[in-house]
C-alpha cells in the first residue's frame, strides 16, 4: 500500500510538471507550455501584451493535478517565431485563426478559455467561430465591454485609430518603452516590490527585438476591429449562456472593474470576484485566482 501511495504521488507531480513545445502551424514555430493529463479537460491559457505564456509559468501547475493545461505564445510574442508583417497579417482575426489551428493540430476538440488583455479578443473570435467547443470563460482583466475601456483608450488608441499620423504614432510608441511595460507591473498592486522585475523585463526583451515595433503597431492599430466586434459577442454570450467567471484586479489602470461587472447584463449567472491588486493579476493572486477557477471548473466542467 505504501508502494502504491509512492508511484501515485509519482505520477501526480509528473502530470503537474510544465512542458515547454513547438508546434509547426503554417510554417511558423509556435511556443507553448504543456501540463496536466490529456485524459482530463483542457483549459487554454491566452496571454496579452506585452507578455506571453511566462506569465502563466505559476497557474499552469496549480491546474495541471486536476486539468489538461495549455498556454501558447501567440506570433510575434515570447518564443514563437516573429515573421514580418509582410509574412503575416498581424491582425487580431488571423492570431485566433492561427490559434484555432494550434489546437486543432493538438486535437483539441473542447475547452476552457482564460483569458488576458489581448487573449480576450482572440478567445472571444473562438467562441464566435465554435462555440461549441467553449466549455467555460475565465476572464482575469480580458474586456469585452465599453464600460472596461479607461481613460488610457481615449489618450493613447482612439486617436490612433482616427489617424495614422506621425504626431499619433510617436504616442503609441512610448506603449513599446521600458518605462511603460514596468508600469503594467507595478500600477495598482498591493505591494509592487514583491512583483519580480524578471517580468517586465522579459516582456521588455521581445518589444526590443528588430521590427517588433511594427508588430505592434499593426496590433494596436487593429484592436479598434475588437471593440467594433463587441456586441456580436454579446449577442452570442446571450444565445449560449456559458459559465463565465470574472476575477479582476480592480486597480488596473487599462481595463476597469466596470468590464467584469458588465458579463452580468449577459450572463446573468456569471461569477465575478474583484481583486485588490493590477493588470496582471497572476503576479500578486495566484493562489487565490487558481483557487476561483478550480472551483468554478468542478462546478461548471465535467
Amino acid at each position: 500500500m505504501k508502494n502504491l501511495f509512492l508511484v501515485t504521488l509519482i505520477l501526480a507531480a509528473s502530470a503537474a510538471a510544465t512542458t515547454h513545445q513547438i508546434a509547426k502551424i503554417d510554417n511558423l514555430n509556435i511556443f507553448y507550455r504543456e501540463a496536466g493529463s490529456p485524459s482530463n479537460p483542457t483549459v487554454v491559457l491566452l496571454h496579452g501584451f506585452p507578455a506571453s505564456s511566462h506569465m502563466y509559468r505559476e497557474l499552469i501547475p496549480k491546474l495541471a493535478g486536476k486539468y489538461h493545461v495549455i498556454a501558447p505564445d501567440f506570433p510575434g510574442f515570447g518564443y514563437s517565431s516573429q515573421p514580418s508583417p509582410s509574412e503575416f497579417d498581424y491582425t487580431f482575426a488571423n492570431l485566433a485563426n492561427l490559434t484555432d489551428r494550434f489546437l486543432d493540430s493538438l486535437h483539441i476538440a473542447k475547452y476552457s478559455i482564460y483569458i488576458q488583455d489581448y487573449g480576450s479578443p482572440v478567445g472571444f473570435r473562438l467562441f464566435l467561430k465554435h462555440p461549441e467547443r467553449i466549455q467555460a470563460i475565465i476572464s482575469q482583466n480580458g474586456n469585452a465591454y465599453n464600460e472596461g475601456l479607461s481613460p488610457f483608450w481615449a489618450e493613447y488608441l482612439e486617436p490612433y485609430w482616427k489617424e495614422r499620423t506621425p504626431a499619433n504614432e510617436a504616442k503609441v510608441r512610448k506603449l513599446l518603452t521600458p518605462d511603460l511595460t514596468r508600469f503594467q507591473y507595478t500600477q495598482g498592486y498591493r505591494n509592487p516590490a514583491r512583483i519580480s522585475p524578471d517580468t517586465w523585463t522579459f516582456d521588455q526583451a521581445t518589444l526590443d527585438r528588430p521590427g517588433n515595433d511594427i508588430i505592434q503597431l499593426a496590433l494596436f492599430f487593429d484592436y479598434q476591429t475588437n471593440v467594433k466586434q463587441y456586441d456580436e459577442w454579446h449577442a452570442m454570450l446571450r444565445k449560449v449562456q456559458p459559465p463565465i467567471l470574472a476575477v479582476w484586479g480592480k486597480n488596473d489602470p487599462i481595463f476597469t472593474f466596470p468590464g467584469a461587472q458588465a458579463f452580468k447584463r449577459d450572463v446573468p449567472k456569471a461569477e465575478i470576484h474583484s481583486l485588490d491588486t493590477g493588470h496582471f493579476a497572476l503576479e500578486e493572486d495566484s493562489d487565490q485566482i487558481a483557487q476561483l477557477i478550480l472551483n468554478f471548473l468542478g462546478r461548471n466542467v465535467r
